[in-house]
């Protein structure tokens, strides 16, 4: 069977479109782990993103009451052979999981693929809405990305100071990896100061020591 799609739960003729998708293997084993809960007829999966701006993407699931969701929460229902799951979802969080894929397999237990990217952090003293920045996007978007693309990674560009220096993060299987210093410095560095003069440097702001894989067991 092909993965089920979200489909609205509230009475009030809310917004049906779906949010995310939720594999049979999910739903198999989401309502399996519900069943080990009290009063599971009355618990919905609460999805929400955990991690800051500017950090690759961390997801906080639980099990709450879904009649107790906030007015701003959005809930749908998930239906399959199986069963079906209320999933609650942020209000906050419904943009960065749009077009989300939520599975599970034996060996990564439940795994959230997720086709957003990390909103760049807000760093005080750089500029980001200029025609330098316009063109440094252009060059993330168009070249740097879809070369990192090959290896599950990305970065997103966060601002530049004035003086040539451009900063960034790297999220996705970038994220922690070894040679992501040297990625960054050696690819990137090279293929924005080759192309723009007013570029001489490009830093990384990532924190590597918190690089995982977005894999819940």
């Amino acid at each position: 069977m092909s993965p089920l799609e979200a489909l609205a739960a509230d009475d009030g003729g809310g917004d049906r479109r779906p949010i995310i998708t939720i594999t049979d293997a999910a739903l198999v084993k989401l309502l399996e782990l519900r069943a080990d809960e009290s009063d599971p007829d009355d618990l919905g999966l609460r999805l929400a993103i955990a991690s800051a701006p500017g950090e690759d993407f961390r997801y906080d699931l639980s099990f709450d009451e879904y009649l107790t969701a906030a007015f701003t929460d959005e809930v749908r229902t998930h239906e399959g052979d199986a069963g079906s799951i209320k999933v609650i979802i942020p209000a906050e969080s419904v943009e960065r999981l749009t077009d989300a894929t939520l599975d599970y397999t034996d060996t990564q237990g439940l795994v959230i693929r997720n086709p957003n990217r990390p909103a760049a952090p807000d760093v005080e003293g750089l500029t980001s809405d200029d025609e330098l920045s316009a063109e440094i996007e252009t060059i993330v978007s168009g070249e740097v990305n879809p070369a990192l693309a090959a290896h599950g990674g990305f970065v997103t560009y966060v601002g530049h100071d004035g003086e040539g220096t451009v900063y960034m993060t790297m999220g996705g299987g970038c994220h922690g990896c070894s040679m992501s210093k040297m990625t960054m410095l050696e690819g990137v560095q090279t293929m924005l100061t080759e192309q723009l003069p007013a570029v001489q440097r490009v830093k990384d702001l990532t924190d590597h020591t918190t690089g995982e894989n977005p894999y819940y067991s």
